[in-house]
């Protein structure tokens, strides 16, 4: 079954895997019909993208990591233009790592190349874009490394549980200037808005892990 929220490629991809002798079984645009989906019709594999609505963050592959441990061994092979950093490694872990995949969507250069990457994963093969696997590797190495020196006394001052206020006053800039470095450190840390998180704490809890 395939999860897409846009229809053209959505359509596209339905017509593809048509073509290599596979059958959707259900084609739907958000996360929470993936999952009613998944449920209904018991698929042989799962193909998702990452951003979907509601909130076009990291719904589609929450939902999969969900899928994966409700029903160990599940293929999923995630398709997406990003690589979410905070749950793709999830997937990767997630049962014995087999049967999953994490493909970037511009970096697939031949038609050959996604449908063998389908053909694998659905038999229980791993799939990664190399691309994934670097900046995996690079999350693990120092999640704070792409931070300005700036950011970084910010963060170090939010984990001290500073305010926003108390950090305009000790570092002498405005309010707009540390809100401005707060969205750039959640970006960078990879913690985009959830409704079942605090980035600031997650943002607090990677500085002390650092």
């Amino acid at each position: 079954m395939l999860a897409e929220d846009g229809v053209l490629l959505r359509e596209g991809l339905i017509g593809l895997l048509g073509r290599f002798g596979h059958r959707v079984v259900a084609a739907v645009g958000d996360a929470d019909a993936l999952r009613t989906a998944v449920v209904e019709h018991g698929p042989d594999l799962v193909i998702t993208d990452v951003r979907m609505p509601p909130g076009q963050t990291d719904e589609g592959l929450r939902a999969a990591v969900a899928l994966r441990a409700e029903r160990p061994g599940l293929p999923v092979l995630v398709l997406s233009q990003y690589v979410q950093r905070s749950y793709a490694a999830e997937l990767l872990d997630s049962g014995d790592g087999s049967g999953v995949g994490y493909l970037l969507k511009d970096r697939i250069g031949q038609i050959e190349q996604f449908t063998a990457a389908v053909g694998t994963v659905a038999a229980g093969g791993t799939v990664v874009d190399p691309e994934v696997v670097r900046q995996l590797l690079r999350r693990r190495r120092d999640p704070l490394e792409r931070l300005t020196p700036r950011e970084r006394e910010v963060l170090a001052l939010m984990a001290e549980g500073r305010s926003n206020a108390s950090i305009c006053r000790e570092l002498a800039v405005s309010d707009a200037a540390v809100g401005k470095h707060i969205g750039n450190i959640l970006m960078k840390l990879d913690l985009p808005p959830a409704e079942e998180t605090h980035r600031r704490v997650l943002a607090v809890l990677e500085f002390l892990r650092a």
